[in-house]
């Protein structure tokens, strides 16, 4: 089976959606952005079929993949197999477009940008093969972005758990939701360049590597804003309030610091994605006499730096050698997390690139 997801098409239909209005129907959006892949599955079927091959292309609606409603981001419930196992049983090469499936009211869902990795994962899944093949512009998973750092090392074996921070984390090479799947139905997912005929690639499983890195890789996500609420009830409940507000809107938030003030109240700083920040301030801003809260406040154009590597917590001056590369470059860190797998920073934009070399350097020099 093939999934393929042709990004340039679906950049030129949102171009040209653009030209219409800015506020599309999320609806007609998630129509309109589908026919790229419908484009590509179809050509490829007539490449196949010239050359001699039997093939048969299937968007998400026919196969069907069967999601929620929620435009834009939808989340796969079922994968039908019967009309799939039918043609492959007729010797065909079956193509499944990726990044969309159909709601249970027959609307067109997307699964969001990437969502091709999710679709190739999960039906792999779904048929219990081997392994999944994903196909990109690079040989596998580095231990940083390869347009940052001139020389990064290949991994040749990473965790899911590894993987899944990296993709999180801001790392393009997989979609973070196709690691959980593969996590979760332990399906093998080799990661390999499509321009290389020799392609070694990278394996992302429940296999340890042998090498005992401190650290796999070191990764940024550009897009973060941070949002402090000021003056916060310090009372049971309110933090709950707070947070069940922003879910009831289906706000994702990152990155949680709370402090403690004045006696009775209490500041909670958290992360959100840059496109959700307006969105998010409105809903607090909406809710700010019921949060009973003194003021809201926000910060935009900041990177989340981050070095990831299993049981990262039980290795000593990991974080000292992080905060001293940072240091040494004076690049100022505005907030911090960590976890048992990840630690991460909050800086600068305009210094994230610089950040990311640091580290790196630090860690991977040969």
């Amino acid at each position: 089976m093939w999934f393929l997801l042709n990004g340039k098409t679906t950049d030129k239909l949102i171009s040209e959606e653009k030209e219409i209005t800015e506020n599309p129907s999320r609806r007609e959006h998630d129509v309109l952005v589908s026919c790229g892949e419908q484009i590509t599955i179809s050509k490829l079927a007539i490449v196949l079929q010239e050359k001699g091959y039997k093939a048969v292309s299937l968007t998400g609606w026919q196969v069907p993949i069967i999601t929620n409603s929620e435009f834009g981001n939808s989340r796969i419930r079922y994968i039908h197999e019967d009309r799939v196992l039918e043609l492959l049983h007729s010797d065909n090469i079956v193509i499944v477009a990726g990044f969309q499936g159909v709601d249970e009211n027959l609307n067109i869902t997307t699964l969001g940008r990437g969502g091709s990795d999710t679709t190739a994962v999960a039906i792999a899944a779904k048929f219990k093969a081997d392994r999944c093949d994903i196909y990109t512009d690079v040989d596998g998973v580095y231990t940083a972005d390869p347009r940052i750092i001139k020389n990064p090392k290949r991994i040749d074996n990473i965790s899911y758990d590894e993987m899944l921070e990296m993709a999180s984390l801001g790392a393009k090479v997989l979609h973070n939701r196709c690691i959980e799947i593969g996590k979760k139905y332990n399906v093998p997912i080799y990661v390999k360049s499509t321009f290389e005929k020799e392609s070694i690639g990278s394996l992302v499983s429940n296999q340890k590597s042998l090498e005992d890195l401190v650290i796999n890789g070191v990764s940024k996500d550009d897009n973060i804003s941070r949002i402090t609420i000021v003056g916060l009830d310090n009372k049971i409940g309110k933090t709950y309030e707070l947070f069940k507000i922003l879910s009831d809107n289906n706000i994702n938030i990152d990155i949680i610091v709370q402090a403690f003030g004045e006696t009775f109240i209490k500041n909670i700083t958290f992360t959100v994605k840059m496109p959700d920040l307006n969105r998010t301030l409105k809903v607090l801003n909406d809710n700010k006499e019921k949060l009973n809260v003194k003021d809201i406040i926000h910060a935009e154009n900041l990177s989340k730096v981050s070095i990831i590597g299993v049981g990262i917590a039980n290795k000593p001056g990991v974080a000292s050698q992080m905060f001293e590369a940072l240091y040494e470059k004076n690049i100022n860190m505005h907030m911090i997390t960590t976890s048992e797998i990840k630690i991460s920073v909050l800086v600068n934009l305009e210094e994230a690139n610089m950040a990311v070399q640091a580290i790196h350097e630090k860690f991977f020099k040969e």
